[in-house]
């Protein structure tokens, strides 16, 4: 993925007036650092739901932000599939197994009359396939520093198993880096390559 590092950079005044830098917005698409300090390094993309100041709940899977009813074109749900921390949120207790601890935690303190609170200097984000989204649901909320950029567009897409991103020893990622060898044609997802992200 091509990433835009600049917009939401610290604007410096030597390029100002050139470059278009912008704080970054509710609904835009971000590349940032995992807040989850056991998956540091993890570079991850959702689009931002919250930013400072907003109230945040979920009913039946629909986002409500400061009392209003998002309109999300772009979601995904899975018919049928109805899980009642996910789609409640953050009114159903986290369930020991989906949340990580630091999160499971502090995610009281945010909580007023039955919404979170997004805090300054923090955002919290949410993917677009939202049923199955490992979100700030589950690890909190995204620190302005974690932010990298914007996704401009996928020059590649691969078919990776899901617990890839688990296995971290030498062989697992040398065995990964064989498989793209072997399976370059047939499992590169060629109807994601380059495309824009939006």
């Amino acid at each position: 993925m091509f990433v835009d590092r600049i917009r939401f950079a610290p604007q410096t005044n030597w390029l100002g007036p050139v470059v278009p830098y912008r704080q970054i917005k509710r609904g835009d698409i971000v590349v940032f650092l995992h807040p989850d300090p056991r998956q540091a390094g993890t570079y991850v993309v959702k689009r931002i739901i919250g930013i400072p100041g907003d109230r945040l709940r979920l009913k039946d899977g629909v986002v409500y932000r400061n009392g209003e009813k998002l309109n999300e074109p772009y979601v995904i749900h899975t018919v049928g599939n109805y899980d009642p921390y996910r789609d409640e949120f953050p009114s159903v207790t986290p369930e020991m197994a989906t949340v990580i601890p630091d999160w499971r935690l502090t995610m009281r303190n945010y909580i007023h009359d039955g919404e979170l609170v997004v805090p300054p200097g923090r955002f919290f984000a949410m993917g677009d396939n939202r049923d199955v989204s490992y979100d700030s649901r589950y690890w909190g909320f995204i620190p302005q520093e974690n932010v990298i950029g914007r996704p401009l567009f996928i020059y590649w897409s691969f078919e990776t198993p899901e617990d890839q991103w688990q296995k971290t020893s030498v062989g697992d990622r040398v065995a990964f880096i064989g498989r793209i060898v072997v399976h370059f044609f047939d499992e590169t997802r060629w109807r994601r390559t380059l495309r824009l992200v939006h």
